[in-house]
């Protein structure tokens, strides 16, 4: 689950088993303060984004039932944001492209992903091409709009009938 769209509870359950993983001192409320500080990005000034996520972000749990069920409410409400196109891959879509780390393109000129132990930055244009193209290709397996809806909504239905 990228970080601009995580909630402060499930940002802090995401640091919280990162910063025990990497044994360093335990900083998650401070980091996760600083995702929702930058979240700012998706309803202020004129960036679009548009992105990705595989159907399993939305079943793996992080952080318990509660904290799952507040983050899938939270993308039914991140999908009538203006300048957020969001697309899910289903379980079912076809294998098209190598899956690795998740990734970012920013503005044609920036790759940047995350490793466990650094963030990497590609800016070769042959590998800005590369990633565009994988993109592209994970963009259109997605599903969007009334049909990513219906996947968070039957998500969130599974996850309350398994709390009960």
């Amino acid at each position: 689950m990228p970080g601009l769209l995580q909630t402060r509870e499930y940002a802090v359950a995401v640091l919280s088993s990162f910063i025990d993983f990497v044994r360093v001192p335990d900083d998650a409320e401070e980091g996760a303060s600083a995702r929702l500080a930058r979240q700012q990005v998706l309803t202020h000034g004129d960036r679009r984004f548009h992105m990705v996520l595989g159907q399993q972000a939305l079943h793996t749990n992080v952080g318990g039932a509660e904290v799952m069920a507040g983050q899938l409410e939270h993308l039914l409400a991140v999908l009538a944001l203006p300048r957020l196109r969001l697309g899910i891959i289903s379980f079912d879509a076809p294998y098209r492209v190598p899956l690795n780390n998740g990734f970012w393109i920013l503005d044609e000129t920036l790759v940047q992903f995350d490793t466990y132990s650094a963030e990497l930055s590609l800016a070769r244009p042959d590998e800005i091409a590369l990633y565009s193209r994988a993109f592209e290709r994970l963009a259109a397996l997605a599903v969007y709009g009334a049909e990513a809806r219906a996947i968070l909504t039957r998500t969130l239905d599974r996850l309350a009938a398994g709390s009960s």
